[in-house]
């Protein structure tokens, strides 16, 4: 977690994400910034669907898209429908500290397990369930995920701004997360 910044003034935030829906995010969550009446989103956030993560924003100001990891390979109509049609102008990226997503293997029959007792499926079609999503969703390391996934939506959308962030579960806190 080397490669965390910490945000504990608003002199912490970098001078391309201050006074953007992203150093707001930042000022409001970290900084206890009072909040502002907002009528339309201009933040894309994506984070994962972890129930331990809850931020400090104000209503209306961002879209945000819970999957797991954070992984929006499979959102990308709706990351392209709030730019589109929503207004979107940035998206933030949060990752998080003690991922689920993150060595999925290690799971397997706690995922078979749970499919068989609370769902009624059988042992078989659970683990050919994991096996064939598993892949998909595993994420790595979290902070390299982030990156990685922040370098794929800049191709992908030029002109919008992608911040990489890290929630640490550990403090509530958003880290930026230094790009080398």
């Amino acid at each position: 977690m080397h490669r965390l910044k910490q945000i504990a003034s608003r002199d912490d935030i970098p001078q391309e994400y201050r006074d953007t829906p992203i150093g707001l995010l930042l000022e409001f969550h970290n900084l206890n910034r009072p909040y502002e009446n907002y009528t339309s989103a201009h933040l894309l956030i994506g984070m994962c669907m972890d129930n331990r993560k809850h931020l400090h924003i104000p209503d209306n100001f961002a879209f945000i898209i819970r999957t797991g990891g954070a992984n929006l390979r499979y959102s990308e109509f709706k990351v392209s429908y709030a730019i589109a049609v929503g207004g979107v102008r940035a998206i933030a990226l949060l990752g998080h500290t003690q991922c689920g997503m993150v060595n999925l293997i290690a799971r397997k029959e706690q995922f078979i397990r749970g499919l068989v007792d609370q769902a009624g499926w059988t042992p078989q079609a659970a683990e050919e369930h994991f096996f064939h999503y598993a892949p998909m969703f595993e994420i790595g390391n979290e902070v390299d995920f982030v990156l990685s996934e922040v370098k794929r939506l800049r191709l992908r959308y030029p002109s919008i701004p992608v911040a990489p962030l890290l929630y640490r579960v550990e403090d509530n806190r958003l880290h930026l997360i230094e790009e080398h």
